[in-house]
């Protein structure tokens, strides 16, 4: 018996010192590549690996290596640091060193709890509610940035296992990570979305205000409630309906149509007849959006562009080359005789020739784009859920899961644009790295209180500028929701969801509704500054609404301030907090024109109208417009300059506000300085379809108190 024993432990030890050689000889087998793409970017890889499906459907942009060179995967020398990576069975661990007081940021909405990540531990995998747009990517106050390479699940420490450090683990993936660096957060963030994108600027009308109404409406109400905006004098761009507007609820398939019983649509009515009720909403300056579930195999498609099979991406009437076949659900069919004007596709008996995906998922909405839709919801259903499915690129659901909702945001976005020549107003609650040069999103089923506001911050150091909320009207105690108005009217892009409710504006009491209308008339007479710095975020990356703790770095009481943010250059906005953050400066009360005086702390009390804290900066000159009811392009003939006392400047930016030729410079900036009241107006540099050949009526109008 001893001696079986014996032979055991030996058996045993033998088997642990073989174990353990093994994995110290993957650790050094491991042969990393360090590629320079730039003075300030450099991506770290074992050699041969074909990196991640970020990089093959092309939503990482896609750098020369400038030079490369190997390195020991236990010390990576890099931007002055020492990296280590080392693989763990099937996937690996990768730990960046951090100096006692750096402070991080990014990660997305991995979670809402903060905005400064360190301490804590960060699942980085889509969920719903808990982590809907996760992204693996840190900046931090010491200058330098991480994105590690890879959709598989992934966990992300900040500081907590290990109090020196940030160490991300993945089960499965292979060592490939990107560092960049930056003198601050601002040159930190633009290389980050040269890396990933810059965000996209929406259509005009889409920095306006989105309604929603109730799942339940049929297109009578619908286009009652719309004239009602109208007479009411509530400005509004964009009237979206809920999964009621399908015939099959919450209908996942291509074979969607109109509800026959509440959206009729008939037989004999051409797309684009002047009688449709889309036409009419269209005549009262309406863009409809249409809600949307998924759960299509996009990767079919994208494994077809990669082969070549495509030319034209989703132009109309593009095909496949080896078909010549009309796509009617999920398949690629034989087309037959009948057809249904309703679907713009040829219907009846047919011989599926194609599994699912063979034909993009677009093309099944050609025929709603026809009818009058302008806008998408694309619901978290399925996105967030985990499959067992087997998908047409021949990988896991777990290498799947994250980058199925940016594939998803990547060919509606360029499919609408395709298919009409328009910018698309497409927006989602779930992503991850990249999401932002394809769509804009909103916060998820979760409201619009502080939760939101924290999301909307970390999505905005996360490279994401185009964010919102499900505008709450409402407090928990059924109060009025000043807050919630002030917050949803002071995002980057506003939308109040109905969903089931009688959440109307007009079915508030008489001093609620007034207060929405004036937060609502504030927003319309802001667009030209809200719309300049989305144009700014586009081309900088540089987010509309940015965390006090980058605007103002040097300030460590900033790092985790969440209730009180920046809206472009020279507005304050707080919410939901009984004191706002006052920053340095001079500053003047937006409705009142007090003089506050900063660093300093101002108390908040919600009223009618005014929900929270709003500042300008002392010397600030706000581009704003004439009320209007909606908006049509992005330029005005008449621009007021409201011009606060001290010295300012800024560019006032314009361009045709619908086209895609914004990506290709054409717009126009014109430089406004502010001299002590004395205001000086440069002439217009750049030009757009359709410009003017005279610049805007300027009126000035200084020292605004009252106005609003």
């Amino acid at each position: 018996m001893k001696k079986d024993m014996s032979y055991r432990s030996k058996v045993v030890s033998l088997c642990v010192f073989a174990l353990s050689f093994a994995a110290l000889s993957q650790l050094f087998a491991a042969d990393i590549s360090v590629e320079t793409l730039s003075s300030n970017l450099w991506r770290v890889r074992e050699k041969g690996s074909e990196g991640s499906l970020m990089n093959r459907y092309g939503t990482i942009t896609d750098f020369p290596v400038l030079s490369a060179a190997s390195s020991d995967a236990n010390a990576i020398s890099l931007a002055g640091e020492k990296i280590s990576a080392k693989k763990v069975d099937k996937g690996f661990s990768i730990r960046f060193p951090l100096d006692p007081d750096e402070r991080v940021y990014g990660l997305g909405d991995a979670s809402r709890a903060n905005l400064q990540r360190r301490p804590g531990r960060y699942d980085i995998y889509v969920r719903n509610i808990t982590s809907y747009i996760p992204i693996p990517m840190v900046i931090t106050s010491k200058g330098r940035g991480f994105l590690i390479n890879t959709t598989w699940p992934n966990v992300i420490d900040v500081g907590q296992a290990d109090k020196n450090a940030i160490v991300c683990t993945a089960k499965e993936g292979t060592i490939d990570f990107y560092v960049f660096t930056g003198k601050d957060f601002r040159e930190l963030l633009k290389t980050y979305t040269d890396l990933t994108g810059k965000s996209t600027l929406l259509p005009a009308f889409a920095f306006g205000f989105s309604y929603v109404a109730n799942q339940w409406i049929d297109a009578f109400d619908l286009i009652q409630e719309a004239r009602e905006f109208r007479d009411r004098k509530i400005p509004c761009d964009v009237i979206g309906l809920e999964p009621g507007w399908m015939e099959t609820f919450y209908d996942f398939t291509t074979r969607k149509r109109w509800d026959p019983g509440r959206f009729y649509v008939p037989y004999w009515m051409s797309a684009d007849s002047p009688n449709l009720f889309t036409r009419a909403l269209a005549r009262m300056g309406f863009k409809l959006s249409l809600w949307l579930c998924c759960n299509y195999d996009l990767t079919r498609y994208e494994e077809e562009l990669l082969q070549g099979k495509w030319k034209g991406a989703m132009e109309r009437n593009a095909k496949p080359q080896e078909y010549d076949e009309t796509f009617v659900d999920d398949h690629v069919v034989k087309p037959v005789a009948i057809r249904d004007p309703r679907y713009n596709v040829e219907c009846g008996r047919a011989r599926a020739l194609g599994p699912e995906g063979t034909r993009p998922w677009f093309e099944h909405l050609k025929y709603f784009c026809d009818t009058g839709a302008k806008c998408f919801k694309l619901d978290a259903s399925r996105q967030e859920n985990p499959s067992s499915r087997k998908w047409a690129n021949g990988r896991s659901d777990e290498e799947n899961h994250n980058i199925y909702p940016i594939i998803y945001a990547k060919q509606m976005s360029e499919g609408y644009e395709a298919y009409t020549g328009e910018r698309s107003m497409i927006y989602t609650s779930c992503g991850y790295a990249g999401l932002q040069r394809y769509v804009a999103s909103w916060a998820g089923d979760t409201g619009g209180g502080l939760g939101s506001q924290i999301s909307c911050l970390n999505l905005a150091v996360s490279g994401h500028s185009n964010q919102s909320c499900d505008m709450s009207l409402f407090n928990r105690d059924l109060s009025p929701s000043f807050e919630g108005m002030h917050f949803g009217f002071l995002s980057p892009w506003s939308q109040q969801n109905n969903w089931d409710y009688a959440n109307q504006p007009w079915y508030q009491e008489d001093e609620n509704i007034e207060a929405f209308r004036k937060m609502d008339n504030l927003r319309y007479r802001l667009f030209p500054y809200l719309y300049g710095a989305a144009a700014e975020a586009h081309r900088t990356g540089w987010p509309l609404m940015r965390p006090l703790a980058f605007v103002y770095p040097d300030r460590e009481e900033y790092a985790n301030i969440t209730a009180t943010y920046m809206l472009g250059n020279d507005l304050v906005v707080s919410a939901f907090k009984k004191e706002g953050i006052v920053p340095p400066g001079e500053w003047y009360d937006f409705f009142t024109g007090e003089k506050v005086v900063g660093p300093s702390k101002r108390s908040v009390v919600p009223a009618p109208g005014r929900g929270g804290m709003l500042l300008v900066r002392a010397g600030a000159i706000i581009p704003m417009w004439p009320i209007k009811q909606h908006i049509d392009k992005g330029w005005n003939e008449e621009v007021e300059l409201h011009v606060w006392p001290g010295n300012g400047e800024t560019d006032l930016y314009e361009d045709d506000g619908i086209s895609l030729e914004y990506r290709k410079g054409a717009y126009s900036l014109t430089r406004i300085v502010n001299k002590g009241g004395k205001v000086e107006i440069s002439k217009r540099v750049g030009s757009f379809k359709g410009m003017p050949e005279k610049q805007p009526r300027f009126v000035v109008v200084k020292e605004p108190v009252g106005a609003y």
